[in-house]
């Protein structure tokens, strides 16, 4: 049970719960992939210790960036409920965001165009007040937006 679930209240029901996309892992995949094969030519070519030591830390480092896109997907959740609008993300330090239906002013989304292209783009809840919380690469964030309208309604 998730973080969306375990926050809602008696007779609360889910409409629909939104995922980031998996377009985030593209870069740092093709980062590791990158300093992969820097690693691999720097045993097969003719160099020094230095340039496969330095080979070794971007692709340390390019692995621990892909590990903590994987823990970014994990401790994201974003949930729409009859009754108000859920979010968390983090797993340390925790950004929640609860705010009632009736409090909503507006949701952006905001949607390069190879978010467009591929179903991906940004959520900008905008509350009562002047209070915005943005979420970035949300899949399907159009259909979202047209379920919150739904509800608002």
């Amino acid at each position: 049970m998730g973080y969306v679930e375990s926050s809602l209240a008696p007779g609360e029901n889910l409409i629909t719960k939104a995922q980031l996309h998996w377009g985030i892992f593209v870069s740092p995949a093709l980062n590791s992939f990158l300093f992969l094969l820097l690693l691999v030519w720097s045993y097969i070519g003719e160099t020094n210790i230095t340039c496969a030591c330095i080979a070794w830390i971007f692709f340390v480092a390019s692995i621990l960036v892909l590990i903590r896109t994987g823990m970014t997907l994990i401790s994201t959740e974003f949930g729409l409920t009859d009754r108000r609008i859920i979010a968390k993300r983090g797993i340390i330090k925790r950004d929640s965001l609860e705010l009632m239906l009736n409090r909503v002013e507006s949701i952006a989304v905001d949607q390069p165009l190879v978010g467009r292209l591929l179903g991906y783009g940004s959520i900008v809840v905008t509350g009562t007040g002047g209070t915005k919380h943005k979420y970035l690469a949300i899949a399907n964030p159009t259909e979202l937006r047209n379920q919150v309208n739904n509800q608002l309604m």
